[in-house]
């Protein structure tokens, strides 16, 4: 912690009150008492759950259990013998910050079964505290309750949607470095090969253009063939580049789901044909457009994906079992759906929202057939 006031590290603001009013409550309980002694074992109780508090956000391993059982012991007492019950409240705090699920459990166990047997002991041995204060008391034990638990999940799915972050960075990464592996592989066997025919043939034309004419001719227009080759190679490398394959999307998305722990069910062909590249990109883009919205905003656990190639269109289906979308009639508070549906308009196609048991995101494309020529080599 940063400041020896901050109980709640994200709200520092909040917490110095917390911090005023828990500092000075107890004095109000342990002065009713009429016995000097008493009141000096309160005070003394109340430091030394303050300075166990303190060390406990401080301590790491074992010792952050011992200054809570320490806790816990002197929350029991200050219950017991002044009827203070409120610094149950902090450790509930304390121990749904707890990350390992082991240890909160064990703590969450013994500090609901003291709170509730200190309770039960002082409604019998301070009857007027503990009745006049009945409401409060009530909330403190609900809140003993339900607090840890709240803290708990809260925790558990920040650390998640981190886990889910880097994985993603990790995956871009990944995406990266296999592309220009692949970029370098194909460069090689496009370029590599045929740069060094050229190569060969142009000194062995060197040697035959003073001896034999023909034949360094017919060189030179092998070598003249060869290089138009690999230059109509570069050039469908070059357009290859240029767009995204569905069916490498669906293993990029596939990875993305993994990593948010949603299950992942493709139904139909990933692969397209007689398509142009375009088309097939702006596909690509809208499913991974899709998927990202249903890790961040959908709750959901599972995904399906269903494509197929009809005769005159692609349809493309995304489903997840989440909470759907509030308001499907606004694009712009959509979560990207207004770039999606751009998307699809330039290519003529559309998209279709349903909003039930989840949500269910329909893709049409025309399946404009693109009709190429070979280029001729001489």
């Amino acid at each position: 912690m940063d400041k020896w006031y901050q109980l709640f590290p994200k709200s520092p603001w909040i917490s110095i009150y917390v911090w005023i009013i828990f500092c000075i409550l107890p004095f109000f309980f342990i002065f009713r008492s009429s016995s000097p002694y008493e009141i000096m074992i309160g005070i003394f109780m109340v430091f030394l759950f303050f300075l166990s508090y303190r060390f406990a956000f401080r301590s790491k391993g074992w010792s952050v259990y011992v200054w809570v059982s320490i806790e816990i012991v002197i929350s029991f007492s200050m219950t017991v013998l002044f009827g203070y019950v409120y610094f149950s409240l902090l450790l509930a705090f304390f121990i749904g910050n707890i990350r390992s699920k082991i240890g909160f459990f064990i703590l969450y166990g013994i500090h609901l079964t003291s709170i509730l047997i200190a309770v039960g002991i002082g409604t019998f041995t301070e009857k007027d505290i503990f009745f006049s204060q009945f409401p409060f008391i009530l909330i403190c034990i609900i809140g003993v309750i339900l607090l840890p638990f709240n803290l708990y999940n809260r925790n558990r799915r920040e650390q998640l949607e981190g886990q889910l972050e880097d994985a993603n960075k990790r995956i871009s990464q990944l995406v990266v470095f296999e592309e220009r592996q692949r970029i370098a592989r194909d460069l090689h066997d496009t370029l590599g090969q045929k740069l060094s025919l050229i190569g060969l043939k142009s000194d062995l034309a060197g040697k035959l253009i003073e001896r034999d004419n023909e034949s360094a001719k017919k060189e030179i227009n092998d070598i003249h063939q060869t290089a138009r080759i690999a230059l109509k190679e570069v050039r469908e490398l070059v357009e290859d580049m240029r767009g995204v394959k569905l069916k490498d999307e669906i293993i990029h998305i596939e990875n993305i789901l993994k990593a948010g722990q949603i299950e992942f069910t493709l139904t139909g062909n990933p692969t397209l044909s007689n398509i142009p590249l375009l088309v097939e990109n702006v596909i690509s883009m809208c499913l991974k457009e899709a998927v990202t919205n249903i890790v961040k905003h959908s709750q959901a656990t599972t995904c399906t994906v269903f494509i197929e190639q009809l005769l005159d269109e692609v349809l493309v289906k995304v489903q997840d079992n989440g909470i759907g979308i509030p308001d499907k009639s606004d694009f712009s508070q959509g979560h990207g759906l207004l770039g999606m549906k751009e998307r699809l308009e330039f290519v003529n196609g559309s998209l279709d929202i349903q909003s039930a048991n989840g949500t269910t995101l329909t893709m049409r494309v025309p399946n404009v057939i693109k009709h190429t020529s070979l280029e001729g080599l001489t």
